[in-house]
């Protein structure tokens, strides 16, 4: 029988979500809450406090979604050997931890994360160019390195000995799309899961929410995805 709290440090980086933090982190299972880092961005909506109210650790990160991933994962608790990551909007479905946070805790996978586009959706969760850049960026990573993604979903588990080897370098919205095309290169074990996703509970994306964010992040993915295919060669191999 597994130990009552899992050796799992979740980071959730945050800008001015202070409308569904807490609800976001005591939706957390219990097994899952030993080491919650919110890594804020400077917020000025009360985020942090929210945040602490809930039972997370706070730490100041700065400005950019892969720099607050990275320091997240950095201050993740000394014992821990799964370091997940989620969105503070309220959209991801916190309480299905478990169904990507198992493979990684019981060494049958290296990285496991969510497909928001292969589970049920709420009407209006994910706009239409969200899942075209899923469905692109999943077809080039399966031209380079033989793995299929089929989005670039925030909820995701990795071993934290793999992540350590993956030397993750953007500090912006490539994160996520880094971590996918290294970890196939690597040939991590690789698992990918459909899960229900769920409208953001409150405030405004700041991706899908202006066209502007839009146009900031497409262009971040874009840049990330030339850098990563043009540093290394070599097809991977998924356990999936």
């Amino acid at each position: 029988m597994r130990d009552a709290m899992e050796p799992l440090t979740l980071v959730i980086p945050t800008f001015n979500e202070a409308d569904t933090i807490g609800g976001v982190i005591r939706e957390i299972p219990p097994p899952y809450r030993r080491d919650i880092i919110v890594a804020d961005g400077g917020s000025t909506d009360g985020t942090q406090a929210e945040a602490r109210a809930a039972g997370a650790r706070v730490i100041d990160a700065g400005r950019g979604y892969g720099r607050a991933c990275a320091l997240g994962a950095g201050a993740a608790h000394p014992s821990s050997v799964v370091i997940a990551f989620m969105d503070g909007d309220g959209a991801d479905r916190g309480d299905l931890i478990a169904r990507i946070a198992r493979p990684v805790l019981y060494d049958t996978h290296d990285f496991v994360l969510a497909s928001r586009t292969r589970g049920a959706r709420e009407p209006g969760a994910m706009l239409w160019h969200q899942v075209l850049a899923g469905r692109f960026a999943g077809f080039g990573m399966g031209a380079l390195y033989g793995v299929r993604f089929s989005d670039m979903c925030a909820f995701r588990a990795i071993r934290r000995e793999a992540l350590g080897s993956l030397d993750m370098r953007e500090m912006t919205y490539g994160w996520n799309i880094e971590m996918q095309m290294k970890a196939a290169r690597a040939r991590l074990r690789i698992l990918e899961v459909p899960l229900p996703y769920r409208r953001r509970g409150g405030g405004r994306s700041k991706v899908a929410g202006s066209l502007r964010g839009t146009l900031n992040a497409s262009t971040r993915i874009a840049a990330t995805f030339c850098r990563v295919a043009t540093s290394g060669s070599g097809r991977g191999a998924s356990g999936r």
